[in-house]
């Protein structure tokens, strides 16, 4: 995947009516956009089925879709109708960076909301609460999250995964070798190679790994979980009249059902490019942050 992406797309529609910004004093990123006629948005490539490529290397995904829907609200907050709109490649790595900086005005992957972050960037509201899991391989011996004592295992670099699993190893004395891949296929790959014994990361990015492999009998998730971090779109920190268009436009996509009606047709329904079916209903959890919307974090 190149470095520079740019690709001027049409938004989908949008719940809620935002007033029109000509008699208001603008800031943070509303202005930027406004002064420069675009809005950009980090997207991952590999994310499924939150955020990633299709077979025509287009940004696609639950993210994508309630972010298509915020930049929507952004044309009729500015009266824009004809605002660009670019996608800019993040990995776990660079994200935090790119939309502290500037060259990324919302990220619309599968960021976690952490109290750590939060001294770097901003969150809206919650879309999504997941749980670690780990995903191993079905042609060996581990069968409970006990027996990858001693085992190597793989997480992605710069997520708060990784910061879990040295803890887990640390406080368990579990005596685990921990390999680190770039993004999430990679460190998919590793175990799919078999360079690595298992890899944790949230369980809907590892059932959208599983089901997207070409065999996805070979795998096989472990049956315990741990908490995680809930998912929110993520923008420049202390970006006030920003933080709340966005929020607004979530809010209106809950009220109305919009939410729910994509959620099942990324979860529940056969999604690009392979036609897979995650298979995850709305968790409880998720119920819950829809009917009353928040952007706490857990950590």
């Amino acid at each position: 995947m190149k470095d520079a992406i740019g690709v001027v797309v049409t938004a989908g529609l949008v719940i809620g009516v935002c007033t029109p910004a000509k008699a208001q004093n603008l800031e943070g990123t509303l202005k930027k956009v406004q002064e420069t006629g675009t809005i950009t948005i980090g997207h991952r490539d590999s994310s499924i089925p939150l955020s990633y490529l299709d077979d025509k290397l287009q940004p696609v995904g639950f993210s994508i879709e309630l972010c298509k829907h915020v930049v929507e609200a952004v044309k009729a907050k500015l009266a824009m109708p004809n605002l660009g709109v670019k996608f800019n490649p993040v990995t776990s790595a660079t994200r935090l960076p790119l939309v502290a900086n500037g060259t990324v005005d919302i990220e619309c992957g599968s960021t976690a909301n952490m109290t750590s972050r939060q001294a770097q960037v901003g969150f809206s509201y919650t879309f999504f609460v997941p749980q670690f899991k780990w995903i191993t391989r079905t042609n060996n011996d581990i069968k409970t999250a006990d027996d990858l004592r001693g085992k190597t295992v793989a997480v992605t670099a710069g997520t708060n995964t990784a910061l879990f699993v040295n803890k887990l190893n640390n406080d368990g004395k579990l005596g685990m070798t921990i390999m680190q891949g770039k993004d999430h296929a990679e460190s998919f790959l590793l175990v799919e190679t078999g360079r690595a014994s298992a890899w944790m990361e949230d369980d809907i990015l590892i059932a959208g790994f599983r089901a997207n492999a070409k065999n996805p009998a070979d795998f096989k998730l472990l049956d315990k979980s741990y908490p995680s971090d809930p998912y929110a779109l993520m923008i420049r920190k202390d970006d006030r009249q920003f933080k709340t268009l966005v929020d607004e436009t979530l809010a209106n996509l809950m009220r109305s059902g919009e939410f729910e009606k994509l959620y099942t047709q990324w979860f529940e329904r056969p999604i690009p490019p392979r036609a897979i079916n995650i298979q995850l209903p709305m968790s409880d959890a998720l119920k819950h942050a829809i009917k009353e919307p928040n952007d706490r974090p857990n950590s």
